[in-house]
């Protein structure tokens, strides 16, 4: 099991909690950068420290660089929350979230789409693979 699946776990439902809040209170139709910015603060005052579109380090065959990938919101230094204000998710939308996973270590994160009716329609929660499994 991944030495962070635990905390990430119980910090899902929390951020899972916030978000229905901010979306309750903002509503659908909004641009992505607005749900940001509110989740952001939402989450900031639930005393969880948040990262916002923080840079991505890439390492490829011993090639270690910086670059303009940017996840949206690092919850914890163990939750990953990416954020879209789309009308249709796509399976590349996942795979981002997987990839952006991968390469920070985090073992759970959450792609929200703020684009629907009730939140927990547009709430999808992903794994590294092998995260929650025992060693």
């Amino acid at each position: 099991m991944h030495i962070l699946y635990e905390q990430a776990d119980t910090l899902s439902g929390k951020v899972i909690g916030a978000a229905i809040e901010v979306h309750r209170v903002m509503g659908p139709g909004l641009i992505e950068s607005v749900y940001e910015k509110c989740l952001q603060r939402e989450l900031e005052l639930r005393g969880l420290k948040v990262a916002k579109q923080m840079s991505v380090t890439v390492e490829y065959k011993g090639l270690v660089f910086e670059d303009n990938l940017r996840c949206d919101l690092l919850v914890e230094d163990c939750l990953l929350v990416e954020l879209k204000a789309v009308e249709t998710l796509h399976p590349v939308n996942k795979a981002q979230l997987l990839s952006y996973m991968r390469l920070l270590d985090v073992p759970i994160g959450l792609l929200i789409n703020w684009h629907v009716t009730m939140l927990k329609q547009g709430v999808h929660r992903l794994y590294l693979p092998g995260a929650n499994q025992p060693l």
